[in-house]
């Protein structure tokens, strides 16, 4: 029943076009296809926005040659395109900027103030030859002084150091004075090996714990090679200071001209987690390193020596 309701339908609506067509005097036969083909055209060249030009159309001075070919162009609108082209030139090539109003200002007025301006280029200049040789100088200077093969350890080699024990002595030692240009209280005898770790320790953890505005400047040295046993017990073992592998650092100096000491600031406020953080950080770069809870004999000063264990560092 459905589908032929649709198709009588279909019926009738197309019975209602054809009775249309039919009152405006147009029969069915006589619909045919439009003879002007719908695509769109190009537009002609006067009535194109010159932003829309292609680079292929010809230069504006051209125009006035090509209007014959034109038949769509009035000729207002050729006028205007005359008038233009004068103004554009002949074509539309980039033209050399003109000299900016302020450089022009600028070389206005009088030499003393602004001197060669319109000389000045943007590019950076090379580095000045002074300062190129400033620097040669100073790495020079540094590498005179160094020790251990290594620029920012500083001190003078001072070969074998004679044992008053046995066990004592150290082979190679060097006097050290400056790490990574932090300076040490006192010119202190060690191994390069001890050299190296304390160059380590400085550079990376020691120079800004304080914060990097007020960086430390020097290191107290409370001890560094001496021959002796551990803790100058009678008897006891040969302490690695006797070897040239381990010194002993009290204080801290900072830029400002403050010295933090081992003794006062381990416990204080403002420095208790700075100098917890240098204690930490010895961790690796020594074999052992000892506070002030290790005992009774470090409760003023750091103890750092580069003895190996098997189990790592040791560290309290």
């Amino acid at each position: 029943m459905i589908g032929w309701r649709r198709f009588a339908s279909g019926v009738a609506t197309r019975a209602w076009a054809a009775g249309l067509l039919c009152v405006a005097g147009i029969t069915p036969l006589q619909a045919s296809a439009p003879e002007v083909s719908l695509r769109p055209i190009d537009r002609p060249f006067s009535d194109r926005p010159l932003s829309d030009r292609p680079l292929s159309d010809p230069p504006l001075s051209n125009i006035a040659a090509s209007a014959a070919v034109l038949p769509q162009t009035s000729g207002a609108a050729l006028a205007d395109l005359e008038q233009l082209a004068p103004a554009l030139g002949a074509d539309l090539r980039p033209v050399e900027r003109p000299v900016s109003a302020q450089l022009l200002a600028a070389a206005a007025l009088p030499a003393d103030l602004v001197p060669r301006v319109l000389d000045q280029s943007l590019v950076p200049f090379v580095r000045p030859d002074t300062i190129a040789e400033q620097a040669l100088f100073k790495r020079r200077h540094l590498r005179k002084g160094s020790v251990c093969g290594d620029i920012e350890i500083q001190g003078k080699v001072i070969g074998g150091v004679v044992a008053t024990l046995p066990g004592c002595g150290a082979r190679d030692a060097v006097q050290v004075t400056s790490v990574a240009g932090v300076r040490l209280s006192q010119a202190s005898v060690m191994t390069c090996e001890t050299a190296e770790a304390l160059k380590r320790w400085v550079s990376k953890d020691v120079e800004t714990a304080f914060g990097r505005r007020n960086k430390v400047v020097s290191l107290r040295v409370a001890a560094h090679y001496a021959c002796r046993t551990r803790n100058n017990r009678p008897g006891a073992r040969i302490s690695e200071h006797g070897r040239g592998k381990a010194i002993d650092i009290s204080g801290f100096k900072l830029e400002d001209g403050t010295l933090v000491t081992v003794l006062n600031g381990w416990d204080a406020g403002q420095t208790r987690k700075p100098l917890a953080r240098i204690w930490k950080a010895a961790c690796g770069p020594f074999g052992t390193v000892l506070g002030p809870k290790a005992d009774r004999h470090h409760r003023d000063h750091f103890h750092l020596d580069v003895a190996s264990y098997r189990s790592g560092s040791y560290c309290r």
